[in-house]
């Protein structure tokens, strides 16, 4: 708990918004319809029309670092909630953040604020430990329907809808017994991470959709972004060579012959691969539909509440779409109907190219594919502009001190580094404006650094697994190879510039160690 001896609160003259944080798992840039896709997402396209879109927000490529960075507002190796070259085994996925760290939550909860998570979580500690007055993760199994193998199983229980009818039984709850206090609902949708799990209703609806390929899909969704003016970036071509980053082939084998792990020209596809792989899609399109239905359920008890005007909403992904392929939880049986509770699927390499056209590569990396999110920011009360899009260069660690500057908190005699994110506040009023000199990225030996327009990248292609304990990742070195890209011309990074100007190459490379070398420092500073 946070002493209000850590806080100052200011009087302003209006009452602080209540905050809404919507966040998605391994959603695509161009999943939803507002950033070029064809799924249906009305409830999210609705906020979009009313508020701003960002075309350059970064999150840190994996689930855990981003939900860390997004509630502390600190790149995620500062707090010892992902690796890196140098850290201690105390680094990672199971990683404890240093006192210091504390949640958004954690810091509005003195300021009057109610504070409720539902869905995931997948930080460190429990969420009602951090600073959170209600919480629940909406899970009966390892998916997202009951378990197959509980005796009394609930067949009406999905994951999503769980999730929204728990932010809306904190929003009713709120209403009833604290209408005088602004709320921080924060809500973790696990949609549409695999395995690929959907409502019947919902997978028929796209069933026939995704037959055309993922070659057809990422040429529509790019000429649909640049129409709507989200990119003038070229579409990056498909990278055949590059398939899941960990290599699970038994567990492949056990999907059958309509699997395959690499993203190869769509017509080179035997007919039985092209179904499986339009149906894994069709599940996927299902996932965010529904996903959208549920937030729409949000919104609307919003509205009943009266709240809808003087809630900053705030929605993003996790990371990039995956191109894992595995099997896990409880299976997969191949006679089951794709994307019921018995069977295990994941997207893959091909359909998630798609997912994040125009960019290259997936989840885990740090090429645009991976770290780019699609970030819609609604506060009718707040923002004047309605359908804008902001090109400022922003990232995940900026929502903490966004929200708490707007809150009226104030971050002080904290023992721990300052915070890395900066205050959105500015960007939602006009466009371009400059927040970050530098952006920096690393995960399971990817490394990227963008500063202005540039971005130098280090790709691990493929990877033991599980990472953090491999022997790739305890002898990782600085000796690495660097591409350098020009993403004011080239976002989709494939004109290489490094043998070009190898002096910017090796002024931004020795800029990254000393940003790593600081947040080894940072992470040793004294606990309060």
């Amino acid at each position: 708990m946070i002493s209000t001896a850590m806080i100052s609160i200011s009087h302003a003259a209006t009452p602080p918004p209540n905050v809404l944080v919507i966040i998605a798992d391994d959603l695509g840039y161009s999943d939803v319809g507002c950033y070029g896709g064809e799924i249906a997402t009305p409830n999210l396209d609705g906020l979009a029309a009313g508020g701003l879109r960002f075309t350059q927000f970064y999150n840190t490529a994996r689930c855990w670092p981003t939900r860390s960075a997004l509630l502390t507002g600190y790149y995620p190796q500062q707090i010892r909630r992902d690796a890196m070259p140098g850290a201690t085994k105390g680094f990672g996925g199971r990683g404890i953040r240093p006192t210091w760290a504390r949640t958004i939550a954690e810091y509005l909860r003195p300021a009057g604020y109610r504070n409720y998570h539902s869905g995931k979580w997948h930080v460190d500690g429990k969420p009602t430990a951090n600073g959170f007055d209600r919480s629940d993760d909406a899970t009966l199994g390892p998916g997202f329907f009951d378990s197959i193998k509980r005796k009394n199983r609930n067949p009406d229980f999905y994951r999503t809808t769980a999730t929204a009818d728990h932010a809306i039984e904190c929003l009713k709850d709120h209403a009833a017994n604290y209408s005088k206090k602004p709320f921080f609902q924060y809500v973790a949708f696990h949609a549409p991470h695999f395995p690929l799990h959907a409502l019947p209703e919902d997978i028929n609806r796209y069933r026939d959709r995704y037959l055309q390929g993922w070659d057809v899909l990422r040429a529509e969704r790019h000429e649909r972004q640049r129409r709507l003016g989200i990119t003038s970036a070229k579409l990056s071509p498909l990278e055949p060579n590059v398939g899941p980053p960990y290599a699970f082939p038994d567990q492949i084998a056990l999907l059958g012959t309509g699997e395959l792990n690499r993203p190869l020209p769509w017509k080179e596809l035997t007919e039985e691969q092209q179904r499986f792989q339009a149906t894994k899609m069709a599940i996927h399109a299902a996932m965010i539909d529904r996903m959208d239905r549920e937030i729409g359920r949000i919104l609307s008890q919003l509205r009943s509440m009266e709240a809808m005007e003087d809630t900053l909403i705030l929605f993003l992904s996790d990371n990039g779409a995956s191109a894992e392929i595995m099997v896990r939880g409880e299976g997969h049986d191949p006679l089951a109907a794709p994307g019921s509770a018995a069977t295990y699927l994941c997207l893959g390499p091909g359909f998630s190219s798609a997912a994040n056209t125009p960019f290259r590569r997936h989840k885990t990396w740090v090429h645009e594919g991976g770290i780019s999110t699609p970030f819609i920011v609604h506060w009718p009360k707040g923002i004047a502009a309605r359908n804008e899009f902001r090109s400022t260069l922003a990232h995940v660690i900026d929502i903490a001190p966004t929200v708490l500057d707007l809150a009226g908190v104030e971050r002080r005699n904290i023992h721990g580094p300052p915070i890395s994110g900066k205050n959105l506040k500015h960007a939602f009023l006009s466009d371009k404006v400059a927040l970050h000199e530098e952006l920096w990225f690393y995960h399971e030996g990817n490394r990227a650094l963008r500063k202005g327009d540039w971005k130098i990248v280090h790709s691990n292609a493929s990877r033991e697994f599980p990472w953090a304990q491999s022997k790739a990742a305890a002898n990782e070195t600085d000796d690495v190879i660097w591409s350098l890209y020009n993403l004011a011309d080239d976002r989709a990074e494939q004109n290489d510039l490094a043998s070009a100007q190898p002096e910017r190459v090796k002024a931004m490379e020795s800029r990254w160690t000393k940003m790593r070398d600081q947040f080894l420092r940072d992470v040793t500073r004294e606990e309060d």
